[in-house]
Order: structure tokens, then C-alpha cells, then sequence
């Protein structure tokens, strides 16, 4: 399988550093607010080698997740999640809160 092609059929949105934090940030607490911090972890963990078919089904549920969601920028979370480097990003952020313990807001 050829990798460089499967990140030419990505989301075809550009993060910058700044912007990726801030997503990875956003996520982790979100995450962390809903108590769902372990099971992410372990998620993110088992599911490592389908990151991009993670990120193309938040694509699909778009709609859907938007009810939920509100106003949050699927595509970004979508190119989030097909990164390797930004997974793990996610990963170390979500053990940091989950060792700080400190209760959500």
C-alpha cells in the first residue's frame, strides 16, 4: 500500500502547529469533561494503524455529529486524526489530565 497516495486522498486541510494544538487541546478536554479519558486512550491506542479510516468515517458522520457537537470543525478533527504524530499528540495530553486529575469543568 502505497502511504503517500492515501494522504493525497485525505481531508485536504492544511493544520498549522498552533492550530493543531489547539485542536489536540480541545479534544483531550472535551474527552476529559465527558469522563471518557481511559477509554480514549485505549481507543486511540488499539485503533493506531486506521487513523485514516478513523478520520474519513468522522467525515461521513459529519451531519450527525454536528447535532451533537454544535459548531466544531469536523474537517480539522478529521486531519487531526489521520497524523500519526497527532494522535499520539492526543494520547500523551489525555494521560497528562488523566494524571493530573484534575475534575472537569
Amino acid at each position: 500500500m502505497d502511504l503517500s497516495r492515501s494522504r493525497e486522498r485525505g481531508t485536504g486541510v492544511r493544520l498549522g502547529v498552533d492550530r493543531r494544538d489547539q485542536l489536540v487541546e480541545d479534544l483531550a478536554r472535551r474527552l476529559d469533561s465527558w469522563r471518557l479519558t481511559t477509554p480514549a486512550i485505549a481507543f486511540l491506542e488499539t485503533h493506531r494503524p486506521l487513523n485514516f479510516i478513523a478520520s474519513q468515517t468522522l467525515l461521513a458522520l459529519q451531519p450527525l455529529l454536528m447535532l451533537f457537537l454544535g459548531d466544531v470543525s469536523i474537517e480539522e478533527y478529521a486531519t487531526l486524526l489521520e497524523d500519526s504524530d497527532s494522535v499520539q499528540r492526543v494520547i500523551c495530553r489525555l494521560e497528562e489530565l488523566r494524571q493530573q486529575g484534575i475534575p472537569p469543568d
